[in-house]
Parts: C-alpha cells; structure tokens; sequence
C-alpha cells in the first residue's frame, strides 16, 4: 500500500457506536441513547415517528400472526425446569408455569415452548408456468392522526412541560385516545422516538405531582417496553431476564421482576423458557426421586419480534418441506445446466434442483453464481426472481443477468413487499416465481424475512446469498447467521475470491489479518492524519483533487464512509466540508440546495442515494435512482441528510467506483472487524484510507468480531425441521 503524509497519533474523544452489532448487556441494551451524539446507532438517528411500509405490511399481516401465536399457545408438553434456577429467575419461571397450568389468565402474555411439530408431507415441484408481469400497486398514503387529535395532545404536552414538536409524533405512536392515555399514564410518552425515562419522569411529575414515584406501576412497565425497544435498534430480538432486570434496576424501577410480569400480564412484552442446549443432560433420577428438571433460559420479548421469528420459523419450514430433501431426483434439464457449469455454480445448481431452501456464501465476486443459477433456471422455463438490498444492487444483478433478462426478474426487497417491482402475485397472493434468490441476505431483518416468506408459495425454491463478514441487518434479528448456525440445509461456501489488491485486502480482514498489499496501480492509498480537523481536511482534498486526478474517479462516484454521524470526522462535519467545496451554497431549501448528493432516509439503517433537483410549496424535490421523489417539507430535517459522507452500516449493500474510509481518533474505541471489512470492500476501483487510529486498526480487525446479538431464531427453525 502507498502511504501519503506523516504517522497519525491517537485523538482522545467519544468512541462511534458500533451500530446494531451490540453486545448483550446492561450497557448494550442502552447503547442506542447515544445515537444523536455521534454514534451510528444502525441509523437510528433518522428514526421517523410514522410508521414505515415494512411496519404497515406487518401490520396488515397481524391477522395470521394472531392465528400462529394461538395454534402455539394451544400445544401441551411445556419443558419442566426450575430447580436450576433461583431469586427473580424462580419468581419469573413460577410465573409462567401459572399461566400454563390455568391457574392465572392467559392473558398475562407468556409463550411457552412445544414441542416439534409433525413434517408435513412433501409437494411436488411446480411445473415451470410463464412469467407474467408485476401488478401497478396503488401507493400508499399515510394521512397521519388529524389535526384535532394532534391539538389535544400538544395542550396535555404543554400541561406536562414536554416540548409541544413531540405532539405530531405522539398521537402517530399512541394512535386514537393519545391524549387520554398520556394523562392516565404519562410514561406512555416514552413510546415516542428519542424520549429518555428521564424526559418521561419529569413529564410525568408534571401531570401527576405527589401520586408519581420510581414504584409506580405504570412506570415499571413503560421503561421496561422502552429497554426492550432500545434493545430491539441493537439487533436483538429479546433479552434475557438478568440482563433486563439489572438495566431496569439501573433506571430506578426497585422491583424489577415486577416490572417484567406487569409489562407481560398487560401484553406489552412476552416471556420464554428456553432449554439451555448446552446444558449437561441431568442424571436419571433413582427410585422414588423425582426426575432431574431440565435447566431454562428466560427470555423477555416484545410481541412484534417474537411473532415474526415465530412465522418465519413456521414458514421456513413450510418452504423446506414442500419438496423432497436428499435423494430428490433431478430432471433431465437441471442435471444438463449443471454439467454444463463448474465449481460452486454447478453445486449450487444442484442443490436448488433438490432442495427448496438453500443458502450461499461468498464475496462480491461470488455474487455471479446466484445469478449463474437465477440464468439456468429461467433457461428451463422456470419463473425467476432476483432480490438485492438496494436499487444499487439490482443494478448489479441485472447487469450480470444480462440484457435478455425481463425487467421483473431483479427487484429489491422492499420493490418485491410493495408489489412495486418483481414478478407480482398469483391468483393466491403468492410471489408469482419459481425460484427467488435474495442477495444480500445479511441485511435481512426478522421482520423483513418474515413477510418475505409469508409471500412464497408451496415448492418455491428460496436460495439466500450473501457475505456473512459484512454488517448486519440494521433492524433486530441475525437471520443468514441464525440459519447458517442451524443447518438444516445445504449451505454452499463459494471459492471464487475477489480479486485485485482490493479484494485481497478485504479476504484478509474477514479472516482477522490486516495485510500489505501491493498496489501498483494506487488501488489502494492510507492516508495518516493527527486529528479529527486534519482527517477532514485531507478528505475533501482526496475527494476533489486527488482521486479525480489520479485514479480518474469523479467525485460524484467518490462515496466518504466514517464510523459515526457527529464528532471531529462524523458524516456532519465532511458533508459541510464536501458541500462548501464541491457545491456551495446557502441551503435556502431547508439547508439544502439545487445539485446537493443526499441521502432520503428509508429507515434505520437503509438510504436511497440521490441529488437535490428543487422545491416548492409541497417540499424537497430529489431525484434517487432515477426517480423523483419528493419529500414533504416536515419530513425533510429527519429525512434528508447530506450524502457525500455516510455511515458504515447506511453503506452495506452499495458500491461506488472509488471509497475514501475516514477512521479519526475518537472512533478506535468502536471499531470492529465487520466494520472495517464492510466499509473497505464498498470501493470497486480504489480505496483510500483516512487513518487517525494508529493500533486501534489492526487490533479491531484481529479481535473484535461481532457483537452477539440474543435471538431466537435458531432453536425455533431447529424445531420446526425434523432431523436438523
């Protein structure tokens, strides 16, 4: 690698927060506080109180999911278990073992785990059908509470002393009766976006005087919500009972375990026996003992995530079931398509030809072989689809396919949910393909997974790819690891790797090595900096000048990539620095003006890249995509970001033609291997790197792998499919 300038020393400040990747302890169930003060927080930052499309699709889903929680809870054989346990642990697991045995109502919110349900008998594999066209989906618009219901709760928020801006976001979040609710229970404030418990308190005391205190009921349960949603932007899909118990013990609550049964019993937060698999198996009981009770784990969830893992669980092994496993027999054409391909390809094609869940790893390089199976089987007659994270993404995709390939054989996700892009549905409702592929796969979310299989039909065959160094998924859940882990079908490992020093560089760092590379062409460039004032300085110079000049990249194909939002080096600071140098301006459209790059803000975690063309009455016009988009102008402060620096986690799934990685001093303390792996491979043609962290680099990529994240997802897909 070349090196340019001086050795960089540390700069002491606050560590960038490490996104969703977060560690399961009293601290990571808090991380999220500190998303406006420079971390990352998986994007969490831009966090609209309105509801996005993905939480309107599992809304209009909840029907079904009501239909799988009831068929569970009506099984019998819960796990008997207790004499492992002791103190609030005892307390809580006698709590559910009321519920179950009826005597309290079952309207107290525990789940309890069953046992493996019976296989359900195979179908056939669905003869190849023509591909038909997707549908014109009407959009959807959300018209938000109105403005009488919006009035009334701003004057109970002016009452309480909370700023009146909130009132909007409050009636959305606490929907018909907001007001009312707020003054019976004033710690509801806290299902707001961005309130803190003690925001909350001081509300609260407001509005109740005297009869307000930390033994409140109301206020144990509402902070025990908000643990678990702050837990929930972490990546985790619940928590166990001693970690939420000392996060609520550290936020006041004197009775912890009663806080966790009040928030169950009102259906805010479910609770689960786990068996601990590790466990030792207990020894057999002698005559006239009773029998050793096998040892649990409780876990604490909110509804929306437990339903979601349940019906992916469920649907995955419908998917899995729904044809024959090993020793399926392929048909003429897939064995000729196979032989006709090589290494991993020809694996991968035989694997989808016998099995209808099957998962693929590999680098960007490996991405042709998905496409490679996406191709043969759409050369079979077979309707195919293929799905990426981003619009960036697709392209990529529908590049490889080639030109012959119809329009709605790429989508991504999000197109394929909205019924916006793909294939559309059949008669049934059903995604209206054969195969689908999803690219990306690490970015899927348990929400978005869900929803994602609810939409395929008996005998599809679903073919999940991906890079499992890279980040992932902003929103909770760890679904390609989860079924990685679980094995319970045929995961191929790619052997194409990705070339150039690049590449190298990048194969080195999933493997926990920062290596040398040589790089004659200046493919890759470290660029030392002594602090946060210099590394931006030196930025927007790689970005203007040196890049452009050297390398050939313009620098509206050059993307800046930093650890965090604020700070000396965050994404504000090099997106001011970038826009005064590379179009200036007096922000008159609410800071933003004509030919400014911006990021629209999709959800935590998710951008859509583009430019600002205008505005007027009704808003910000941009162009993302090639599609206009307008933004309304009281969304535009939460929605729109400048976009020539983002983040590491808003980067996963896109890449740009040359990266330029600003690591200063006070992000060492956040740094970690899938971060660096990540936001090194976003560059297909060059690399520089901004380097403040001197040490902090090397250590990061060595021994700072991801963060757990507490999911339930593999046990339960374990026992859905017998004999994994």
């Amino acid at each position: 690698m070349s090196t340019e300038s001086a050795a960089a020393e540390n700069e002491s400040g606050p560590g960038p927060d490490a996104g969703p990747d977060t560690e399961t302890s009293v601290e990571a169930v808090e991380t999220t506080e500190a998303a406006g003060d420079g971390t990352e927080a998986s994007g969490t930052e831009e966090a609209a109180p309105q509801p996005s499309e993905a939480e309107a699709e599992i809304a209009a889903q909840r029907e079904l999911r009501e239909r799988i929680a009831q068929r569970k809870a009506a099984k019998d054989g819960p796990i008997a278990a207790g004499t492992k346990l002791s103190g609030t642990a005892a307390d809580l697991l006698a709590a559910v073992r009321a519920v179950e045995s009826g005597e309290k109502p079952a309207t107290a919110g525990f789940a309890k785990p069953e046992p493996e349900p019976a296989p359900r008998p195979a179908a056939a594999v669905p003869e190849p059908r023509p591909q038909t066209p997707a549908a014109p989906a009407a959009p959807v618009v959300d018209a938000g509470p109105d403005a009488d219901t919006v009035a009334a709760v701003r004057a109970v928020l002016v009452e309480g002393g909370a700023p009146d801006t909130l009132a909007g976001a409050a009636a959305t979040a606490l929907g018909e009766g907001a007001e009312e609710l707020l003054r019976e229970d004033p710690w509801q404030l806290l299902r707001v976006s961005g309130v803190r418990p003690e925001q909350a308190d001081g509300f609260a005391r407001a509005l109740l005087g005297a009869e307000c205190g930390p033994e409140d009921e109301r206020r144990g349960r509402a902070v025990t919500v908000w643990l678990l949603e702050q837990a929930a932007v972490a990546g985790h899909t619940a928590l166990d009972l001693p970690v939420l118990s000392e996060a609520l013990g550290k936020r006041g609550v004197p009775d912890p375990a009663e806080a966790v049964q009040s928030a169950a019993a009102e259906g805010d937060a479910i609770l689960f026996q786990d068996p601990v698999e590790d466990a030792p198996a207990p020894e057999p009981a002698e005559e006239g003992e009773e029998e050793a009770e096998r040892p649990v784990r409780i876990l604490v969830g909110l509804e929306r995530y437990a339903l979601a893992e349940e019906s992916l669980a469920d649907g995955l092994a419908r998917i899995i079931n729904s044809a024959p496993k090993d020793g399926g027999s392929l048909g003429d054409g897939w064995e000729t398509a196979a032989e006709a391909a090589s290494g991993t390809t020809a694996e991968l094609i035989r694997a989808a030809a016998a099995h209808r869940l099957v998962l693929h790893t590999g680098g960007e390089a490996a991405r042709a072989e998905p496409l490679a199976l996406a191709s043969a089987a759409a050369g079979l007659g077979l309707r195919v689809c293929v799905a990426a994270h981003s619009a960036d993404g697709r392209r990529r995709a529908a590049a490889l396919l080639g030109a012959d390939a119809p329009e709605t054989a790429t989508a991504t996700v999000e197109g394929l949910l909205t019924q916006t892009q793909g294939p559309g549905r059949d008669a049934d409702g059903a995604l209206a393909a054969d195969l689908l592929v999803v690219l990306d796969a690490p970015q899927l979310d348990v929400d978005t997974a869900a929803m994602l299989v609810e939409l395929l039909a008996d005998g599809t065959c679903l073919v999940l790819s991906g890079d499992p160094g890279v980040l992932w998924s902003a929103g909770p859940g760890r679904v390609f690891a989860d079924l990685l882990a679980a094995a319970i079908c045929p995961r191929l490992a790619s052997r194409t790797p990705d070339f150039g020093p690049i590449g190298e560089l990048v194969s080195g760092i999933g493997i926990g090595e920062l290596t040398q590379v040589e790089a004659p062409g200046k493919e890759v460039v470290i660029v030392p900096v002594r602090d946060g004032a210099e590394a931006v300085h030196r930025t927007v110079q790689l970005v203007a000048d040196s890049v452009p000049r050297a390398i050939g990249v313009p620098a509206e194909e050059t993307q800046v990539i930093t650890p965090g939002h604020a700070g000396a080096a965050g994404t504000r600071a090099l997106n001011a620095a970038l826009k005064e140098r590379l179009n200036p301006g007096p922000g008159r459209f609410g800071g933003f003006d004509p030919g400014d790059r911006v990021v629209h803000v999709a959800g935590p975690g998710r951008i859509r890249p583009g430019r600002v063309v205008g505005a007027d009455a009704e808003g910000l016009r941009i162009e993302c995509d090639g599609e206009p988009v307008l933004v309304p102008k009281e969304q535009v402060e939460r929605a729109v970001r400048h976009g020539w620096a983002v983040t590491g986690h808003q980067a996963v799934g896109l890449r740009w033609a040359a990266a330029v990685v600003v690591l200063p001093g006070d992000a060492a303390a956040g740094l970690s291997r899938p971060w660096v792996y990540t936001a090194f491979g976003r560059g297909e043609r060059h690399l520089s790197v901004v380097h403040g962290v001197d040490s902090a680099l090397p250590r990061a990529v060595a021994e700072v792998p991801a963060k757990p994240r507490t999911t339930r997802l593999q046990r339960l897909v374990r026992a859905q499919v017998p004999g994994a």
